[in-house]
């Protein structure tokens, strides 16, 4: 089966890099265009945008930014710009680009490299430049950064004496005789086959000690014996029942709604589902930590948008003047005041009002810091189908987790091989 899925995705690959050869990346920002820009970005992250980008507009009456809404899901957004870039459209001109994305998206030539000394990567976080760079060249701007945290019922922990969990085995305990005696499900992360189990799995993994793949990509570095302990865990869950079932269906908006609504102990999610926590019934009702891991605390992925400039944009000046005040320290903090997603900027993680308004920023930050990032690779679309389908099977018990390891690192290797 491997071996007939990753002959159809030589296929798709060769007519892809066919399409892909002629699109003359620019070798700078290449235009001097000047104009009205619009800003392609997933819908999950721009209800607080408006008065954001009204702010650009007053100042910039001649270059006004127009948004525009693609949809929730990363994979969803990554086709519908891929779509559009492929075709050589010039609709967008900023866009919002995953972390996991700059690669493939430079590989492609359908974005342009940035300069360097326009941006102040020296007063980012640890790490969070270095998404935006590809073969030595900056390709894009750090927007926002993102690690996982594990949010919890503070009220109900303390009700039982309990702190929050550290390791996996007190995940298991709490979540199982909590979950039975409060009437609630005990855990649940993002479990629906796409990016988002991609993610869940790689952090499962690390946080067991082990890797996927090297940071270059070019080689499979994923230890049987990491692996397995990190997919029992998941499967062990869906068995024992204190992972509930209806979790296989979930995204990152599922999972934040139902221990919103009091339907979960525990959840894995990014930290924007803080802010509509702490404005709803569960306010003073929950806390965040950083993830569980086999034998201590855990590692996320690094999550995040960059902001880039489409190729094909005929206005690429004022998208670079765009992007440089959007990126700014102030903004960055509007970014964290009203929107709830993590700044890039380092000082604001240590600022004492900023902290006394969101108690969550110094385990945001530890998270963020021990955060590791995904492969850097043009192919990371492929590999993540790859691993969320896989995992998927093993998750819905319909492949035993020592056939489905094995298999995904044959699988892996496979591609990696092919990539190479």
């Amino acid at each position: 089966m491997v071996r007939r899925a990753l002959a159809a995705l030589a296929v798709f690959l060769a007519a892809g890099c066919a399409g892909l050869a002629d699109t003359g990346a620019q070798s700078t920002v290449g235009s001097d265009g000047t104009g009205p820009i619009t800003l392609a970005i997933g819908r999950d992250t721009t209800a607080y945008l408006r008065p954001l980008l009204d702010r650009w507009n007053q100042t910039h009456p001649d270059e006004p930014v127009s948004l525009l809404e693609l949809p929730e899901a990363a994979d969803e957004q990554r086709a519908q710009m891929v779509a559009n870039l492929q075709a050589h459209n010039d609709v967008y001109d900023v866009l919002a680009l995953d972390v996991m994305w700059t690669a493939e998206f430079a590989d492609a030539g359908w974005i342009v490299p940035l300069d360097r000394s326009l941006f102040p990567l020296d007063k980012l976080l640890k790490g969070v430049a270095d998404t935006a760079i590809y073969r030595d060249r900056l390709w894009a701007a750090p927007y926002t950064s993102n690690a996982g945290l594990l949010y919890y019922r503070s009220d109900i922990l303390k009700k039982e004496h309990l702190k929050p969990p550290k390791t996996w085995a007190e995940l298991r305990d709490q979540a199982s005789r909590l979950s039975a005696k409060y009437h609630i499900g005990g855990y649940a992360g993002q479990f629906l086959p796409y990016e988002g189990l991609t993610v869940n799995f790689a952090e499962a993994v690390q946080s067991a000690g082990g890797s996927i793949l090297s940071p270059d990509a070019r080689k499979v570095t994923m230890d049987l014996g990491s692996a397995r302990a990190a997919l029992d865990f998941l499967v062990g869950g869906i068995k024992e029942g204190w992972i509930p079932r209806e979790a296989l269906t979930y995204k990152e908006e599922e999972s934040r709604l139902a221990f919103q609504e009091g339907r979960l102990l525990f959840a894995r999610n990014w930290p924007h589902a803080y802010g509509p926590a702490a404005h709803s019934k569960l306010a003073g009702k929950f806390s965040v930590a950083r993830l569980p891991g086999l034998n201590g605390p855990g590692s996320s992925s690094l999550g995040g948008y960059n902001l880039a400039i489409s190729a094909f944009s005929k206005r690429q000046k004022s998208a670079l003047d765009f992007i440089r005040y959007f990126t700014g320290l102030d903004n960055e903090r509007l970014v964290l005041t009203e929107g709830s997603f993590p700044p890039v900027w380092a000082e604001l993680y240590d600022d004492p009002e900023l902290i006394r308004r969101f108690p969550y920023l110094p385990a945001l930050k530890e998270a963020i810091v021990s955060a590791r990032p995904r492969p850097v690779t043009a192919d990371y679309n492929q590999i993540s189908l790859l691993i969320s389908s896989a995992v998927s099977g093993a998750l819905t018990l319909a492949k035993p987790v020592d056939e489905t390891v094995a298999d995904l690192k044959q699988g892996l290797g496979e591609v990696i091989q092919f990539g190479g």
